[in-house]
């Protein structure tokens, strides 16, 4: 390789291209080197290979980085950033490019491709077990084996404390209306409460692990987005509370034709009253213009308990 004036890079690799040529390097020479890859685009260059679950960095004419995915060191990092776009810096959804550090640990021939049927040839890539992910600008993500959730981001240990004392609202009341239960539920949604958030919402609808993915996760995620992308505070009419089951305290028909002792005796007969709220909401910009069209959202209460939140999933 001498001849061809070929030397390999000293230290923290961050002259990514033309890459270290595989011809005239063995593995020997770059195993647990450190490399720095900027825009490592993910999922737009994720492909499956034969050796694993990869992200490409590179092109035929410059070679290839294959950032691998596949494991602990990759998922912690990343689960780690999913947590501080829920709990703290939504920007995170914008990144397009992010900032691997990471260590070589092996060279394979893949096709980096993501398509199922692959048309490009086989490239040889050095395989770069990620050690820490940054988002330019905003935060940075690391693997820690130790942690009960294998990654952390800088500040998560603090965070909460920070957070909870910029809560407006702490708790919900037991005795609180509908109207209160919808404006603290958008509350909890714009300070980013989660448990705030949860406590309003109906338990039923999260007992399960995937009915708590779609309550917790998936669907606090597309309020966050909404409101950082579309709107930034929302309005509501008056309750309608209507009674499903039981002994309907507020019919003017019941309190006048029926007895005390008449009331009692339906109260037991209807067995645990079931009440639905109805609550128009309007959702505004930044601009004061309304948002989309008239939502309407469904509360419910039983017996004396608290109102929930039963469509949690309605956009405002």
């Amino acid at each position: 390789r001498e001849q061809y004036g070929y030397t390999i890079p000293q230290g923290i690799i961050t002259k990514l291209f033309p890459t270290p040529d595989w011809r005239y390097t063995t593995i020997d020479e770059l195993k647990d080197r450190y490399v720095l890859l900027t825009d490592v685009r993910y999922p737009e260059r994720q492909f499956f290979g034969s050796s694993g679950e990869y992200i490409a960095l590179g092109k035929p004419s410059e070679g290839y980085w294959f950032v691998k995915i596949d494991g602990r060191d990759w998922l912690g990092p990343w689960e780690a950033m999913k947590r501080c776009r829920r709990e703290a810096i939504t920007a995170l959804e914008d990144v397009e490019g992010w900032t691997v550090l990471g260590k070589i640990t092996a060279i394979t021939n893949e096709v980096p491709q993501a398509e199922e049927v692959k048309t490009m040839p086989f490239q040889w890539g050095w395989v770069v077990t990620p050690i820490a992910l940054h988002a330019p600008g905003l935060v940075t993500a690391w693997y820690d084996p130790g942690a009960e959730k294998s990654g952390l981001f800088a500040g998560e240990e603090g965070l909460r404390a920070i957070k909870e004392a910029g809560y407006t609202v702490k708790a919900l009341p037991a005795d609180t209306t509908p109207l209160q239960v919808m404006e603290t539920f958008v509350t909890a949604i714009k300070e980013k409460n989660k448990e705030l958030y949860l406590a309003c919402v109906d338990p039923a609808r999260y007992k399960t692990g995937q009915g708590y993915d779609l309550v917790a996760n998936y669907h606090w995620d597309l309020h966050q987005m909404r409101f950082r992308e579309h709107y930034v505070t929302v309005t509501f009419g008056e309750p309608r509370i209507e009674t499903n089951k039981g002994f309907d305290e507020r019919s003017k028909a019941m309190d006048y034709f029926l007895t005390a002792e008449q009331k009692d005796t339906a109260r037991q007969i209807g067995g645990t009253r079931v009440e639905y709220a109805y609550i128009d909401c309007k959702a505004w910009d930044e601009n004061g213009r309304q948002y989309g069209s008239p939502k309407e959202y469904q509360l419910k209460r039983v017996g004396d308990g608290p109102w929930m939140v039963e469509t949690y999933d309605v956009p405002f």
